[in-house]
């Protein structure tokens, strides 16, 4: 497990989506073999689904282990049982079974950086439908289809073609920034990192408590390449720190 994980490293020393891609493969062969994940791969695996445009796998995962992952009855070493089994959950829910008193920081990252994505397409849809008062609707629908960086708006056909996603957009900015608060519950140090990282991406915490800045450093790591990959979320962050 131990070379496997090094393989991962250098992988995702290569920019190239490639790399992330087997990168990925390799860490959810990994958890195959050790469902109940001692070595932490599972706070990797949902950002390197985000850099490769699997967002609703990335969704999936973190909702599986922020739900029956936490039951205290589930037998880890009963290979008979569902594992992972979560599909196609509402990306769009209330994120209420994140919020509890020691929460995943993984978790909240990943679930709020979707929700930037979503909410990022919304707005864009949004703009996008009031040109349809000026231009054929005809150009209008096919410019949409151009529009969503995520998958998960692409594929819902009610949303790509609304006139109106006020209520989404309301109610998807909400959630961002109860999100956006509760990172700051769970670690202090993280949304001032990953707006200016600076030497935490090179640093090597041989261990971490909760809210630590050797925390921050690890997750940083992990997730820093998915945020900055994706157009217009740090400076969401940036703008919720001036306020």
């Amino acid at each position: 497990m131990l070379a496997r994980y090094a393989l991962v490293g250098a992988l995702l020393k290569i920019k190239a989506f490639d790399a992330v891609r087997v990168a990925a493969e390799h860490i959810r062969d990994m958890l195959r073999l050790c469902r109940s994940d001692n070595m932490g791969f599972r706070d990797l695996l949902p950002a390197l689904y985000l850099r490769l445009g699997r967002d609703q796998e990335a969704y999936d995962f973190v909702k599986w282990w922020a739900t029956i992952g936490r039951e205290s009855d589930y037998d880890w070493l009963d290979t008979a049982l569902p594992y992972l089994d979560v599909v196609n959950a509402n990306a769009f829910e209330s994120p209420h079974y994140l919020y509890r008193k020691y929460a995943s920081l993984t978790d909240l990252l990943c679930v709020v950086l979707l929700k930037i994505k979503l909410l990022l397409d919304l707005e864009a849809l949004q703009n996008s439908a009031f040109l349809g008062g000026k231009l054929p609707h005809e150009l209008v629908d096919r410019t949409k289809n151009f529009i969503p960086s995520s998958e998960i708006i692409s594929q819902k056909v009610e949303i790509m073609y609304s006139t109106d996603n006020t209520d989404k957009i309301r109610s998807m900015s909400g959630q961002v920034d109860v999100l956006f608060d509760a990172v700051t519950k769970a670690n202090a140090h993280f949304w001032p990192a990953l707006t200016n990282p600076g030497p935490h991406l090179k640093a090597r915490p041989e261990a971490y408590s909760r809210g630590s800045i050797q925390e921050m450093q690890l997750k940083l790591q992990y997730w820093f390449d998915p945020w900055n990959e994706t157009p217009g979320a740090i400076d969401i962050i940036k703008a919720k720190l001036k306020t």
